[in-house]
């Protein structure tokens, strides 16, 4: 059952760009927090950044600052991320990932310690050098 769907994702240059968005289906992002996570192949699920809703709070990986911002349209109903300057090790499925709630977490998430309710099925991006 498909709860979240990310899409944006493709192939670029490094020091290109790309926007990934997510969109839930059936509920609003209001009071929720929605996060990036990305996988490349061969390497664990690795936190991005995420977005409180309500009070707008965002953290990010330290690999991303400066250069990923996350954002949400509530009226639009979806999230944001915006990748700047990308660099080959960006290369990744992305997923987002949501719960009901506040507090920003993208980091510890395991199978067994997953705040997340909801997963998407991810989008490729792939950044050549």
């Amino acid at each position: 059952e498909v709860h979240v769907v990310e899409s944006g994702g493709g192939a670029v240059q490094a020091g290109g760009s790309l926007r990934l968005s997510c969109v839930p289906y059936e509920f609003k992002i209001d009071d929720y927090t929605i996060a990036w996570f990305r996988q490349a192949p061969g390497q664990d699920r690795e936190g991005v950044s995420c977005i409180s809703i309500n009070d707008r709070n965002t953290v990010y990986a330290d690999s991303v600052k400066g250069r990923f911002t996350i954002s949400a349209d509530t009226a639009e109903n979806r999230v944001y991320l915006q990748m700047n300057s990308l660099k080959p090790e960006d290369t990744a499925v992305y997923y987002c990932a949501a719960f009901l709630g506040e507090g920003c977490i993208i980091a510890g998430i395991t199978p067994t310690a997953d705040p997340y309710d909801y997963w998407g099925q991810g989008t490729q991006v792939t950044v050549s050098s």
